[in-house]
């Protein structure tokens, strides 16, 4: 009986089938995403392929974890390409944030870099705040609060006001009243245009 030293290798033949049987090194690839999963040791009969996502050809693996192996589009060569999986992206569009899910360069529509204004459009590089649109949407607000706490202050001044018509109001509701009618005034005159940089009237609340 002759005991052999060596393992007998497969070799592959230019149709991708074994013209000799035995062990092999298979480089495996993600069916789905190409993505390099690992290595194996396979055994192949006489006339047999490579197991399907195989391939005998080694990649070079990255030392940069933003990067990844996968075989190309075509599977005739490893590639290596981004891999953002994980991280936070922003849709250009819209500014709306998204996870990463697969490997490979971004599409068009995201990128990694926050906008910093919910008023940033993207330029094609980077974001630019829209200072109009911001500062129309600051003013707006302004004026809300400004109407809301007008309100307030008028909620308030009408039963005091009614007392003093009636001749039933105290000391302590004067001074509320003048207190609040003050307020009102205040707030009345401010200039909303000046937004974000108002400094409202303190509620005698």
């Amino acid at each position: 009986m002759t005991i052999e030293l060596d393992i007998e290798q497969a070799i592959i033949g230019d149709n991708g089938l074994a013209v000799q049987s035995g062990w092999i090194t298979v480089y495996n690839a993600n069916s789905e995403s190409g993505e390099y999963t690992g290595v194996s040791n396979e055994y192949l009969p006489l006339g047999v392929s490579l197991p399907a996502g195989g391939y005998a050809d080694a990649p070079t693996l990255p030392d940069d974890n933003n990067k990844a192996v996968r075989r190309n589009i075509s599977g005739t060569a490893w590639e290596v390409v981004d891999d953002f999986r994980g991280k936070v992206a922003y849709s250009t569009e819209t500014g709306q944030q998204e996870e990463v899910t697969e490997i490979g360069g971004l599409p068009d529509y995201l990128t990694l870099y926050a906008p910093q204004t919910a008023y940033d459009k993207w330029d094609g590089k980077k974001w630019v705040t829209d200072k109009d649109a911001q500062k129309d949407a600051e003013i707006q607000h302004a004026e809300y609060t400004k109407s809301q706490l007008l309100s307030e202050a008028t909620a308030k001044i009408a039963p005091l006001q009614d007392a003093v018509d009636t001749g039933m109001v105290t000391d302590v509701e004067k001074e509320q009243l003048t207190a609040w009618k003050t307020y009102r005034v205040l707030l009345s005159r401010i200039d909303t245009s000046k937004a974000p940089d108002i400094e409202w009237p303190v509620s005698p609340e």
